[in-house]
């Protein structure tokens, strides 16, 4: 017994020895990390244009603000390139819960002044959290989750969990884990660019969007 432990105790050494000697085994990246970075790199709005007096970039976060006095119109901060499939998550806070924004994706640029945005939008804040709306064009909800649900989950004043997945028509939002929409709409484009909102209607209002992630699905 002693000699068959004593065995044992020198093949574990050998393996030990060989494991430490051996080249490191070198791990495959995290998918989705370079992509992040390509998409959104944390440090300033390079790869993305709008109106610059009204978004920045804090401790790696897009931070939309409107001024004192509000503005007469919706302002985006829009990305320079345009995207099809793709997933999409993120972390926002609407500041005190107080104002509405949301992403714009598939979408185009309408007003190159005032960077206005046409199309499909996950949108976030009262009273619509998780809803999936036709920013401009149609114009309307083309999906509207049950507000029920969506008082359970969302946490108004803090940071909330955000996915958005869109491939082919069909497009998936997902709140704080919880699934709002999940369906197939055959209206939505099949490319077009991704946009942060600031609703100039909110006096004061600022969001923050941090914690991007991105995976092009193409």
């Amino acid at each position: 017994m002693r000699a068959a432990t004593g065995l044992s105790a020198g093949a574990l050494l050998l393996v030990v020895c060989a494991l430490t000697t051996a080249d490191p085994v070198e791990r495959a990246p995290l998918r989705g990390s370079e992509e992040s970075e390509a998409f959104f790199n944390g440090k300033d709005l390079d790869g993305w244009e709008g109106l610059g007096a009204y978004w920045t970039v804090r401790e790696g976060a897009i931070v939309g603000k409107v001024p004192a006095e509000g503005l007469a119109f919706r302002t985006f901060l829009c990305s320079r390139r345009k995207y099809k499939d793709f997933e999409l998550s993120l972390q926002v806070r609407i500041r005190d819960g107080k104002g509405n924004s949301g992403v714009q994706f598939r979408s185009r640029v309408v007003d190159a002044e005032r960077f206005a945005v046409a199309g499909p939008q996950a949108n976030m804040g009262r009273p619509f959290w998780g809803g999936l709306y036709g920013e401009r064009d149609p114009g309307r909800w083309l999906r509207l989750p049950k507000q029920a649900v969506v008082r359970e989950i969302v946490k108004p004043a803090e940071f909330n969990d955000y996915v958005i997945t869109c491939v082919g028509k069909r497009v998936t939002i997902k709140l704080n884990g919880t699934t709002t929409v999940d369906d197939h709409f055959p209206e939505i484009p099949d490319e077009g660019i991704i946009a942060w909102q600031l609703r100039g209607d909110y006096p004061g209002m600022e969001v923050t969007f941090r914690n991007i992630q991105f995976k092009d699905l193409k």
